[in-house]
């Protein structure tokens, strides 16, 4: 590894272990990688230790084990789960461990897999995982953190076009830009960034509104808030009050949208890797917040099985807003990675909504949850609506509306 990548490692390092997770003296730390990136998570290892971390607990994985699985496993054994896995998420979230999840995975693995079983393959995970990921992530009792690593498998979908021996640097330089690590002081901007975060979501939450009108080609679709919904955006705090930052880079606000009053059409405008299929040029419909038609150019079984994966992934549990103008956006290459696709572009999520944002949703039981107007589901995906032609009302309790965004940037100061 050259010195300038060893450097800039450390960098990244420093404001993830400082930022993202804000990891405090005495707290364990639990990181899920992917065996390429393997130099950054000795990097990151090295950082928690250096600000009193007692015990760095480093789980690998190889995505060619995945697909060694698909093509050869028996064809009875995809209900198949590691449940161990959970109980020590669990284990180590009750004991205030923070999570970090480094993303890099190839877009296409799967896209050669029967579609019945991809679909099956992440229903059980979500299911068996639920435990941990609804109580402790979804509700943000522990701080945890998503970023990513340039794998080759990776940089060869977003780089196609570049030698084969420049893609793995070149991903890692839109990384390091995307997370502002070119700034003479990255922590100092991303504060800086966090605070503008929190300016558009507080305008957001004192304004209310009951509902947001999209317009854009091949959208047109009436999105409801629920009575007390909450944007987020930025940074969280955890159950003793730490603040954390869930993903970087990201420059989303979002909340949570009322599962049953989503009516119309909403069009994708970058495709959707899912469980290792790409699914492209998509547009889903919505009748009383329930997905009433699936159509797409490519992936379409994929997309069917997923809002057919239970009762909540055929509603939506998230809407985040971000302007096209977005560094990510503007960087103007498509990453195949949700991650950094999400922060190009606005965005719902169909599945599982966060409970943190509806006033006292935490405390909340499942059916009191729904019948406030938030989702439960196992799943919780991702994809992008939003583009330089996407047009954004709030609806007022009184009827009336405000402009929020025009053609895909904020329309208000904040």
């Amino acid at each position: 590894m050259s010195k300038d990548l060893t450097e800039r490692f450390e960098k990244y390092a420093d404001l993830i272990i400082k930022v993202g997770l804000n990891l405090q003296k005495g707290q364990r730390l639990m990181i899920r990688a992917p065996i390429e990136a393997v130099e950054l998570t000795r990097a990151l290892t090295a950082k928690a230790y250096d600000v009193g971390c007692p015990y760095v607990d480093v789980t690998f994985g190889d995505e060619e084990l995945e697909l060694i699985r698909f093509e050869h496993a028996p064809k009875d054994s995809f209900e198949e789960f590691p449940k161990w896995r959970v109980k020590g998420s669990i284990e180590r979230a009750e004991q205030g461990a923070a999570f970090l999840s480094i993303a890099g995975n190839n877009p296409d693995l799967l896209k050669d897999q029967d579609p019945e079983v991809v679909a099956l393959t992440r229903k059980v995970a979500s299911e068996q995982s639920k435990p941990f990921s609804r109580e402790y992530i979804s509700n943000m009792r522990v701080s945890w953190c998503v970023i990513s690593a340039a794998v080759a498998s990776w940089a060869a979908r977003v780089f196609s076009n570049e030698p084969e021996h420049r893609q793995v640097d070149l991903l890692w330089d839109a990384i390091f830009q995307m997370c502002r690590l070119g700034e003479p002081d990255p922590t100092a901007a991303w504060r800086d960034h966090i605070d503008a975060l929190e300016r558009r979501r507080a305008y957001l939450n004192d304004k209310a509104y009951t509902a947001l009108k999209y317009t854009a080609p091949g959208t047109d679709l009436t999105l409801g808030l629920p009575k007390g919904h909450i944007w987020k955006g930025g940074i969280d705090q955890n159950a003793d009050g730490t603040t954390f930052v869930p993903n970087i880079p990201t420059e989303e606000v979002f909340t949570l949208p009322d599962c049953n009053r989503v009516d119309g059409m909403v069009s994708s405008t970058k495709p959707l890797n899912y469980g290792g299929t790409l699914i492209d040029n998509f547009s889903l419909t919505f009748q009383g917040g329930k997905v009433v038609g699936v159509e797409a150019e490519t992936g379409r079984e994929v997309l069917k099985k997923l809002t057919e994966t239970d009762e909540g992934a055929a509603r939506l549990g998230e809407v985040a807003l971000v302007p096209h103008s977005s560094p990510i956006s503007t960087f103007g290459k498509l990453f195949y990675n949700t991650l950094f696709d999400e922060n190009a572009s606005n965005h719902v999520a169909l599945g599982q909504a966060y409970s943190v944002c509806l006033e006292g949703g935490e405390a909340m039981a499942p059916d009191d949850f729904a019948r406030a107007g938030g989702n439960n589901s196992v799943t919780h995906v991702d994809f992008m609506i939003g583009s330089d032609e996407m047009d954004i009302d709030g609806i007022l309790e009184d009827g009336s509306t405000e402009v929020v965004m025009r053609d895909g940037e904020w329309a208000f100061e904040a």
